[in-house]
């Protein structure tokens, strides 16, 4: 394990940069100043920042199956994973893991599948790995199933999806519903068939959000709504005691979240692309009005660090608020009370950030649990 880190622009819990050693103990923070300890890393003028939780982020999957007919084992794509998260500054990564109605690669087996890998590869991963479980609404029989994962803690985020007004907008345009098709592993006839199955059923998906609503706040879970549109809608949730808005979808379901108190979350691939690629608001223009509480991968796992990175030197905030969107509040909004800022007591997870050219920061050094995970070069040790 290493025992500590000595820098000159340490980013620490009260949002101001020090100059100041930090030394580990059992993976967590044990002091902040005094001597360093022997053989901690000397970070010099290099920025050293809190790890990133990753709230939401479903990039796992182009490991897993690259191109529609090339799947490839779980615990290979999952290792790859893990190496992409601690190079991006990410020591705690909810994985997206997306249950659904469709089958194939967002079906049960696949979650299943991710789920028993992940236990498989805990000893040997570098990042902290949980499930984020995105619930298709509609798949009305994986309740009983998904409510006993709640119960058994296998499930550290739970999210409320439809996306099945999405596909019905497709179900005429064969080459925008073949990407649903493949990806279930089936043919258009078959998809088309299994979607009019599942909207047959529509009458019964508002009690089978409360039941899983109810099982997930017995197990102390973290509730999240995905792409709210109205106001609403955020309300019926927020009354379920699912508090956290993800990806609203429009300028109503963003205000009415704040308005209840309710965490949201944006895209970071939205700042770092100058906008949403899905006509969703813009989350530069979110974070710049004080409506962005969390920027999440989504679908890129370089992306938060861009982002951060991209709004503390354009100044839309500084660069504690920059850093807040991607650890403290992300963690806070998951229940996650042992990391997200660099204080005493707090888990030892920290970056190590060349931010010398903004448009590409470089990831030095990741710490994990007081454990260095990562290391781009070499950093010269403090001196016995």
């Amino acid at each position: 394990m290493l025992q500590g880190i000595v820098a000159r622009r340490a980013l620490l819990g009260d949002g101001a940069w020090h100059d100041t050693s930090i030394a580990f103990a059992n993976g967590l923070i044990d002091t902040l100043g005094g001597p360093a300890p022997a053989g901690a890393l000397d970070c010099g003028d290099y920025l050293v920042l809190p790890g990133i939780v990753d709230l939401h982020g479903d990039a796992f999957e182009r490991q897993i199956l690259p191109r529609p007919e090339a799947a490839f084992p779980l615990p290979l794509a999952l290792a790859d994973t893990d190496r992409q998260l601690v190079a991006n500054g990410i020591t705690t990564a909810f994985h997206g893991i997306t249950w659904s109605w469709e089958g194939g690669l967002r079906g049960r087996e696949n979650a299943i599948g991710i789920r028993t890998a992940l236990a498989r590869l805990k000893p040997r991963l570098a990042a902290d790995h949980r499930i984020h479980l995105r619930w298709e609404t509609h798949n009305l029989d994986a309740v009983d199933e998904i409510a006993d994962w709640l119960a058994t803690g296998h499930i550290d985020l739970l999210a409320f999806n439809d996306h099945l007004d999405m596909v019905q907008a497709r179900l005429g345009d064969d080459g925008k519903l073949r990407k649903y098709a493949e990806r279930a592993g089936l043919s258009l006839a078959e998809f088309r068939a299994l979607v009019a199955r599942v909207e047959a059923r529509a009458d019964e998906v508002p009690a089978a959000i409360a039941t899983l609503a109810g099982h997930a706040r017995a197990a102390g879970v973290a509730m999240a709504s995905h792409d709210d549109d109205t106001r609403a809608e955020r309300e019926c949730f927020q009354a379920l005691g699912c508090t956290i808005s993800e990806f609203p979808r429009t300028a109503e379901a963003t205000a009415a979240a704040r308005a209840l108190g309710s965490p949201t979350v944006f895209g970071a691939p939205n700042v770092v692309r100058g906008g949403s690629h899905c006509g969703a608001p813009a989350a530069r223009d979110m974070v710049a009005a004080g409506l962005c509480d969390i920027l999440a991968s989504d679908y890129y796992y370089p992306a938060p660090l861009a982002a951060a990175c991209l709004l503390a030197h354009e100044g839309v905030v500084d660069w504690a608020g920059a850093w807040q969107r991607i650890a403290a509040n992300p963690a806070r909004a998951a229940g996650l009370d042992d990391r997200g800022h660099l204080a005493t007591g707090q888990r030892a997870d920290l970056i190590v950030l060349d931010a010398s050219d903004p448009a590409t920061p470089r990831v030095v050094a990741t710490i994990v649990g007081g454990r260095l995970a990562y290391l781009a070069e070499d950093l010269p040790r403090v001196a016995a």
